[in-house]
């Protein structure tokens, strides 16, 4: 194993901006917010623009580590201490599409009443979100590939649901066969081929890149606690809802105990941990993750009446952070406009102001 290299200091340099870059994240916000119009006029109610489908909508302790190293102790994990929590797992795109067309999971973490120094321009106050899905890549480098995705998508949204469903169970099956040879392309899983596992027992990624106090980082939530670990790999049957029920009912149980630990991947190398290019994997023999955190949820209901009522009010971002966190690259900065977009229009249409929690 090559040695442990020294954290890469960030400077406003790592970041790269192309010429045409204000014009793609105008076109990304719009093709998202049409997408957003379309299913809005057809169910009647507007979703979020990306990861419409809530699973469950959870109440947890998050609690910094201590005995950091040195090099780990900034921002959030400055000193060790204890935070409410939120948490919400749900799946792309902006329909409220049946799980039979399987789709990557995500996991929002919402950390309440985090003191210090706000990222510029921030419209939430006081909470630091993590946003994550269950693979270590995007699918493509930035956002002009970004675009041709989102527009190859709004193609479909609210059309062929049937078709969506065949398509889906065909490239599970080919997803299956690549990993059995161990292999894994997050283009089938992108397009649907995601395997029918049970969404506790999965690792989440950011993808991108953010501040890290004086560095650069990538974040994971791991599962560590053996219920989780345990759901690893689990197939689920599939059903309209079979990830909101499975959840739903693991926190049933009256002992359960869900715990993930927060690592931090810091750069190490620029060349080979890029900033711009989302699809390149941090090679972990480079810089392996390292666990500063961890989160805890018991039991609960997971999905009630005040969950999906609570969907509508409540908004997980990025760019929630704080300034030590400041979100990298050019998705992230598409992310910032693009979101905000998604959640003016989904407040108007719902007639249901999207705030801060308490």
């Amino acid at each position: 194993m090559p040695p442990i290299l020294p954290a890469v200091g960030y400077s406003t340099d790592v970041e790269h901006r192309d010429a045409d870059e204000d014009a793609t994240i105008a076109e990304l916000a719009k093709v998202f917010t049409d997408m957003a119009g379309v299913v809005a006029e057809h169910e009647g109610h507007a979703h979020r623009a990306v990861h419409a489908k809530g699973h469950a909508l959870l109440r947890g302790r998050f609690r910094v580590l201590d005995g950091l190293a040195s090099e780990l102790r900034h921002g959030l994990f400055a000193a060790p201490a204890e935070y409410n929590a939120l948490v919400r797992l749900s799946s792309p795109p902006a329909e409220q599409l049946p799980d039979t067309v399987s789709t990557p999971r995500a996991m929002a973490v919402k950390i309440l009443d985090v003191p210090g120094e706000r990222v510029e321009g921030g419209d939430e106050l006081h909470s630091q979100d993590f946003l994550m899905v269950n693979g270590p890549a995007f699918n493509t480098p930035g956002i002009r590939g970004f675009l041709r995705s989102a527009k190859l998508l709004a193609a479909t949204t609210e059309r062929m649901p049937r078709t969506k469903q065949v398509l889906s169970a065909t490239l599970r099956g080919t997803e299956a066969a690549l990993e059995a040879v161990g292999g894994q392309s997050a283009t089938l899983k992108a397009l649907g081929g995601e395997p029918q596992h049970h969404p506790l027992g999965e690792t989440f990624f950011t993808q991108v890149p953010f501040r890290y106090g004086p560095f650069i980082a990538k974040f994971s939530w791991r599962p560590i606690s053996p219920a989780l670990l345990a759901l690893s790999g689990q197939t689920l049957t599939s059903a309209p809802d079979t990830q909101r029920d499975a959840i739903a009912a693991f926190f049933a149980q009256p002992d359960a105990l869900a715990e993930w630990e927060l690592r931090v991947q810091l750069c190490r190398d620029l060349e080979r941990m890029p900033i711009e290019d989302a699809s390149v994997v941090w090679p972990e023999d480079l810089s392996p993750y390292l666990p500063v955190g961890r989160l805890t949820v018991g039991a609960q209901s997971s999905w009630s009446p005040e969950a999906e009522a609570n969907e509508d009010s409540l908004a997980f971002a990025p760019w929630h952070a704080l300034a030590a966190h400041r979100p990298l690259g050019s998705l992230n900065r598409a992310r910032r406009v693009v979101m905000a977009a998604s959640r003016q229009f989904r407040a108007q249409f719902n007639r249901c102001p999207i705030h801060e929690p308490t």
